[in-house]
């Protein structure tokens, strides 16, 4: 009689504290899961480049569209959050929140956590409505008493400063991150040439796959009508031409003696002037016509002297005229809720544009918030640039040499 096999040796147990190993077939078939439950994100998840990574707390990416794991993550995951997570990566890489972040003020780009969670609220609102069964933890609009539907940009500043959220990565908030990879070397990088074609690739097959079966939800939805039909947002135009001007008037430069030239100790008896960059003045024109509504005048002096504060532009710098048919108020403001709005009749621009140029202190910006009913001067003043934004999509165009940003009048306003 043969005598019976021996067991096989059972294997030999971990190290106590040795960390795990990434399961990637795991990762992997919940990567699968993910494009199959939703195909129409099927190639923007297959373009991320898996990297391992003990440092990252759960899963992030870098603008590069690198997924960074943490193999521990991975291990006590179920696959369906696992797919979750993809799909929540994702995404931030395809609203091109990197891209985003580096508009806000300054202030708020360094705060990386915020930007962060306000980007996880944008994001999560729209995933939890999809039925996707998001790990614990995780950051939603609710939680801090906001509504959902928002964009990240509105969430920033309602969020309290303190809050904190597991690190997304370059490829959310735009900083890096110290668990990624630097350099030229390492897994494949994707270029910002690339990345657009992905989004409207996936923007296509979102589409598609509305007409074909009319499952895609409200949030992808809109950004896909904003990928495949884009819509000046008129906030950010507004601001790059207060910037652009405000750097235009800033880089005229001159000489002082109220702060001597560095070379002036090594010429004995001699004072050099030093060049300075100045500060250029400011005059917002507000038209105060009974046109004009009391909402739509706030954000954009809200938008104007926020853009202003960031260049440095403030105080005594900045004068703000109330104007319809004649100057009812003249003040100097820091914010928009300083604003003294007088007036209410007929609309004149150019007296309010004449009154900002026959001031002592000479502004180099006028910026003119109106609805565009209203005579402009003959010609364009010497040594300023005027910009307009107007309020209202029937505002009729000003002359050629205003600079002009059209601010769209909310629906039932």
């Amino acid at each position: 009689m043969a005598p019976s096999p021996l067991p096989a040796p059972a294997p030999p147990p971990g190290r106590p504290g040795t960390p795990p190993a990434l399961d990637r077939t795991k990762l992997l078939a919940a990567r699968y899961r993910a494009a199959t439950d939703r195909p129409y994100l099927a190639s923007a998840l297959y373009a991320l480049t898996v990297v391992e990574s003990r440092g990252v707390p759960t899963m992030g990416v870098d603008r590069h569209w690198r997924c960074y794991v943490s193999p521990a993550f991975v291990e006590e995951t179920p696959v369906a959050e696992l797919a979750a997570v993809w799909v929540h990566e994702a995404a931030h890489l395809l609203r091109d929140h990197h891209g985003r972040a580096e508009l806000l003020p300054a202030a708020d780009q360094r705060d990386r956590h915020r930007v962060n969670v306000a980007q996880d609220c944008e994001i999560n609102d729209d995933l939890l409505a999809d039925g996707l069964p998001l790990p614990a933890g995780r950051m939603e609009p609710r939680l801090f008493g906001l509504p959902e539907g928002r964009l990240f940009e509105e969430y920033v500043a309602e969020l309290p400063p303190e809050v904190r959220a597991p690190d997304c990565g370059s490829g959310a908030h735009g900083l890096p991150a110290p668990w990624e990879l630097t350099g030229p070397d390492g897994p494949a990088r994707i270029g910002q040439a690339e990345a657009q074609a992905l989004r409207r690739t996936t923007a296509e097959a979102m589409r598609a796959h509305q007409r074909a079966r009319g499952t895609l939800p409200g949030g992808w939805q809109r950004w896909a009508e904003q990928v495949l039909e884009p819509a000046v947002d008129w906030r950010q135009a507004l601001a790059g031409a207060v910037r652009e001007a405000a750097a235009w008037a800033g880089g005229a430069v001159d000489y002082t003696y109220r702060r001597p030239s560095r070379r002036t100790p090594a010429l004995r008896g001699v004072v050099l002037p030093s060049l300075r960059r100045p500060l250029p003045r400011v005059a917002v024109v507000v038209d105060t016509s009974g046109s004009m509504g009391d909402g739509e005048l706030a954000a954009a002096m809200a938008e104007i002297t926020g853009v202003l504060r960031e260049v440095g532009v403030r105080g005594n710098r900045v004068t703000v005229l109330a104007c319809d048919a004649d100057v009812h108020a003249v003040s100097r403001v820091t914010s928009a809720d300083q604003v003294v709005l007088g007036g209410g009749g007929g609309t004149d621009m150019r007296v309010g544009i004449d009154a900002a140029m026959a001031r002592r202190d000479r502004p180099d910006i006028v910026v003119v918030l109106t609805d565009g009913l209203t005579p402009w001067p003959d010609r364009e003043p010497a040594a300023c640039r005027i910009v307009a934004a107007l309020i209202g999509p029937s505002a009729p165009e000003p002359p050629g040499w205003v600079e002009t940003v059209r601010v769209p009048v909310p629906d039932g306003a």
